[in-house]
C-alpha cells in the first residue's frame, strides 16, 4: 500500500486539478478514525473522477489544505454545511437532504407546509428531468417563475405557522439564540433560496449530491471493519489508491489491470475529467 501511494502521488495530484477545471464537482466529508483519534475524509467528484484526501479538521483548515475548493470556479453540489459557502464558485444545496428535512419536521413538528415543499421540491425535480431529457439546459422561463413564486408562497406560509416566543424564551444574552427544527430550516431555505433553487436554472447540475456519498462508500466499508486506520501514512495510502480506482472504474478501466500498472510503475493514465 505504502509502494502504490507513492507511485500514485502525481496522479492523485492531476485528479485534483481536472477536478479544479471541471465545470460542476460534488463535495462531501465523513468523519473516521485514525490512530485512535477522529479525523475527516473529504471527497470531491464528478461522473469521471475521485478525489479523497484525510484531514484531522473537518472546516476551513482542511479545505484550504486539500486545495480543490480555494480555486474552483465551476458549479459545487454539497449539503447545507457553512464551510463551503465561503468559495467564490457557484452552489447548489443537495436536494434529498432537504428532502429529509422537510420529511421530519412534517411529520415530527406536525407543519403542513413542510409537507407542501417537500411535494414541490419533488415536482420541481420531475420537471428538470424531463426538460433534461429534452436537452434543454434549464427549465423555461415561464414555468421556473411559477414554481419559483410557489417556494416563496409556501416560505411565507412556514414562517406564518411558527409560533411567538414565549415571554420566557427571550433571549437573556448575546448571541445565537436557540430555534425549532422548523424554524432554522426556514431561514436556510430562505437564505440559500438560490443554491436550492439552483437545479432548474442550470440543468447540468442534479437535484442531490448522490454522488459524492457513492464514492464515500467503500471508506464507509472500510472503516465498519476495521475501525480505524493504525497510521496517518495507512489513512494517506487508502484515499489515493481509492482516488485512482475509483476513477479508473468510472472511466472504463478493470481495477485489476488499473493495479497492475501501479506495480509496474505506470498508472493507467486519467483520460477526461468534465
Amino acid at each position: 500500500m505504502q509502494r502504490a501511494s507513492r507511485i500514485l502521488g502525481p496522479t492523485v495530484a492531476r485528479i485534483a486539478d481536472l477536478l479544479i477545471a471541471s465545470p460542476l464537482q460534488h463535495g462531501d466529508e465523513t468523519g473516521v478514525r485514525v490512530e485512535g483519534q477522529g479525523g475527516w475524509v473529504h471527497v470531491n467528484s464528478t461522473q469521471w473522477l475521485t478525489h479523497l484526501a484525510w484531514h484531522p479538521k473537518r472546516g476551513r483548515q482542511a479545505l484550504e489544505a486539500i486545495g480543490i475548493w480555494p480555486p474552483f470556479r465551476g458549479r459545487a453540489l454539497h449539503d447545507r454545511w457553512a464551510s463551503y459557502d465561503r468559495y467564490a464558485c457557484a452552489h447548489s444545496v443537495c436536494g434529498a437532504h432537504l428532502v429529509r428535512d422537510l420529511t421530519y419536521v412534517e411529520e415530527d413538528e406536525h407543519q403542513v407546509w413542510a409537507g407542501e415543499m417537500k411535494d414541490l421540491l419533488l415536482s420541481m425535480q420531475a420537471a428538470a428531468a424531463e426538460w433534461r431529457q429534452r436537452g434543454a439546459g434549464c427549465v423555461p422561463a415561464e414555468e421556473r417563475i411559477q414554481w419559483q413564486a410557489r417556494y416563496f408562497e409556501l416560505l411565507a406560509a412556514g414562517f406564518a405557522a411558527q409560533a411567538p416566543p414565549a415571554i420566557s424564551d427571550l433571549p437573556k444574552r448575546r448571541g445565537r439564540q436557540k430555534q425549532s427544527a422548523a424554524k432554522n430550516l426556514l431561514d436556510d431555505l430562505l437564505r440559500r433560496a438560490n443554491q436550492v433553487l439552483a437545479f432548474v436554472e442550470d440543468l447540468r447540475a442534479p437535484f442531490t449530491n448522490n454522488q459524492a456519498e457513492r464514492d464515500l462508500r467503500m471508506l464507509k466499508i472500510q472503516q465498519k471493519i476495521a475501525g480505524t486506520f493504525r497510521s496517518q501514512q495507512g489513512a494517506t495510502a487508502f484515499c489515493r489508491i481509492r482516488s485512482y480506482l475509483s476513477t479508473m472504474r468510472k472511466q472504463g478501466h478493470a481495477m485489476l489491470a488499473a493495479l497492475a500498472a501501479v506495480f509496474v510503475g505506470k498508472p493507467l493514465p486519467i483520460a477526461w475529467g468534465t
